[in-house]
């Protein structure tokens, strides 16, 4: 370590370089990451929610629960399977606030309240967003799609469902408004056995039905995943720059006694050393940036995130810095000295 630090300190400008490049990738990916899963949570925070389980849909909606409607002898089969299988609709709508402004709105219904804010006919709860937009608890709203106002009753923390906020209406209010008498889809722990005319879908499958979901976060994954690439590559070709032009005294050093393990570790521990701080910056830049983003940005960078990213970037870096000094092994001390000492 001692050695490691040394020679850091000694060309401070190269290493100051690469970790400079280290911490802008590490704080890209960073803010990628926060950017993909605050488009995941404004794009499905209302399916995100909810535990692991099993949601059913007809199987001639072909993955589009708009298209889905239960009928009562496939509520009935899946009943059997689940007595306390929750039953819920999701259709986008809009409203008119008191001055007569259009909101768009997912309105949800379900056929109880396990999972879903308790609503009475006439009742609405609101996602937050809109308590941010100045709206009160006893404000009305109305739609074109229902003859009576609503009454807000409270609202809702972070839920949201294809970039809309959610509102949770009473199924009488839901039926109504959008002339149906049943539900669209099924959810429940208790089991995931087929049920005919129903297909099955687990949480991460469901969400991969919402339309722009799966596009959305594999378009932005791909981008994390180059960025790792970039950073291993950076890694390997700065220390394959820096061995080659070390060979002289790679090969003194082992002349006198040195072990290539010893030089091996000199190189992971500078490996370490920029990582870590250009990391801790990142890191604490991004964090920043989590506080102080504007609500309405869809940036959620959480701790499990970070940690996962930063041990990412350390393990990338190591197999990097290792793939460059398979030279240090290979060197011969004699052939070495004979080329000269840097």
């Amino acid at each position: 370590m001692k050695m490691a630090w040394k020679e850091m300190r000694k060309y401070k400008l190269r290493y100051t370089i690469l970790g400079s490049i280290i911490f802008l990738i590490s704080l890209l990916t960073l803010s990628i990451s926060g950017l993909a899963n605050g488009l995941s949570q404004d794009n499905a925070a209302l399916i995100k929610n909810m535990p692991e389980g099993t949601f059913y849909m007809e199987d001639s909606a072909e993955e589009n629960h708009s298209f889905s409607a239960l009928s009562d002898e496939q509520i009935s089969n899946l009943k059997e399977e689940d007595p306390n299988a929750t039953l819920f609709s999701i259709q986008m709508g809009e409203f008119n606030d008191a001055s007569d402004q259009k909101h768009s709105l997912a309105f949800v219904s379900a056929s109880d309240n396990e999972y879903f804010p308790e609503t009475e006919s006439g009742e609405i709860v609101l996602d937050q967003a809109f308590e941010e937009e100045g709206f009160k608890i006893g404000d009305t709203i109305s739609s074109g799609l229902l003859d009576k106002e609503l009454t807000i009753t409270g609202f809702a923390e972070e839920e949201k469902f294809s970039h809309s906020s959610v509102g949770f209406i009473n199924n009488e209010d839901f039926f109504e408004m959008y002339n149906t008498d049943t539900f669209q889809l099924a959810f429940t722990t208790e089991t995931d056995q087929p049920v005919d005319e129903l297909s099955a879908f687990g949480n991460g499958d469901f969400l991969n039905t919402i339309p722009s979901y799966s596009a959305e976060q594999l378009s932005l994954n791909m981008i994390i995943i180059f960025l790792y690439v970039i950073s291993g590559m950076l890694f390997a070709i700065f220390f394959y720059m820096i061995n080659v032009q070390k060979l002289g005294t790679f090969g003194i050093l082992k002349a006198i006694g040195v072990k290539t393990s010893a030089l091996f570790k000199m190189m992971w521990a500078q490996m370490f050393i920029i990582t870590i701080i250009s990391l801790l910056l990142a890191v604490g830049i991004s964090q920043l940036f989590n506080v102080l983003a504007p609500s309405g940005m869809p940036f959620h960078l959480t701790l499990n995130m970070v940690m996962l990213s930063s041990l990412a970037f350390i393990i990338i870096g190591f197999i990097g810095a290792t793939l460059s000094g398979i030279q240090i092994k290979k060197v011969e001390p004699m052939q070495a000295i004979n080329q000269g000492g840097a």
